[in-house]
C-alpha cells in the first residue's frame, strides 16, 4: 500500500493534466461566464464520485473486463464530447441576453459537467487501476474509495475555479469576435478528444 502523499502527487496530476472536463470548463467560462463553468464544475464532482463509488462497488471493474461494455461506454463517450464539440463549432453564438446569468445556464453546465464525467471511460480506469493501491487489506473500500475521490474533487473544485475565474475575467474584455473564437476552439479540442478516445484501445 502507498503513502498518503504519493497518493496526493497521483491526484494532484491528474488533476492538472487536461481533459474533456477541463475543456468543458473553459469552452462554458468563454462563452456563459463563471457561474456556468462553476455550475459545470459541481456537475463534473458528482460525475467523479459516482465512478468512485462505482469503482468501490466493483462495477466499474465488471465494465473493464468486459469489452463489450467498456467499448460501448468509450464510444458513447467519444459520441459525447464529439457533439458538445460541433455545437461550439457550428451552433449560434450566445450573446449576453437575458439568459446570461441565469438558472437555465447554470443548469444547463451542470448536466454538461455531469454527462462529460459519467461518459468518460478513462475515470473508471483510473480509479480500478488506483484504489487497490492505497487501500489496506481488509479495510472498507466504500469509506476509502469515497474519501480519494472527495480528495480528487476538492482538487477539481480548486483548479477548475481559478480557470473559470480567469477565462471570466478575461472574456469581459474580449470582443465578441474573439468570444467566438474562443468558443470555436474548445469545441475543436472537444471534437479532437472525442476522435481520440474513439480510436484508441484501452
Amino acid at each position: 500500500m502507498h503513502s498518503l502523499a504519493e497518493f496526493l502527487i497521483i491526484a494532484v496530476a491528474v488533476t492538472l493534466t487536461p481533459g474533456p472536463a477541463t475543456a468543458t470548463i473553459l469552452r462554458l467560462a468563454a462563452r456563459d461566464g463563471r457561474r456556468a463553468a462553476l455550475a459545470a464544475t459541481a456537475g463534473n464532482s458528482v460525475g467523479v464520485l459516482i465512478w468512485g463509488s462505482l469503482s468501490a462497488l466493483g462495477v466499474s471493474a465488471l465494465i473493464l473486463a468486459s469489452q463489450l461494455a467498456f467499448d460501448a461506454l468509450r464510444i458513447a463517450g467519444a459520441a459525447v464530447l464529439i457533439a458538445i464539440g460541433l455545437r461550439s463549432l457550428f451552433g449560434r453564438p450566445r450573446g449576453d441576453g437575458p439568459l446570461a446569468g441565469t438558472g437555465q445556464r447554470r443548469a444547463a453546465g451542470w448536466r454538461s459537467g455531469l454527462l462529460t464525467s459519467v461518459s468518460n471511460p478513462k475515470l473508471a480506469v483510473f480509479f480500478v487501476a488506483l484504489f487497490p493501491q492505497f487501500i489496506a487489506p481488509g479495510s472498507a473500500v466504500l469509506p476509502y474509495a469515497l474519501a480519494m475521490a472527495g480528495v480528487i474533487v476538492l482538487l477539481d473544485v480548486l483548479w477548475f475555479s481559478v480557470l473559470a475565474l480567469g477565462v471570466d475575467r478575461a472574456r469581459t474584455a474580449l470582443t465578441p469576435r474573439v468570444h467566438r473564437g474562443m468558443e470555436r476552439f474548445t469545441g475543436a479540442v472537444m471534437v479532437g478528444l472525442g476522435v481520440r478516445l474513439a480510436t484508441e484501445s484501452r
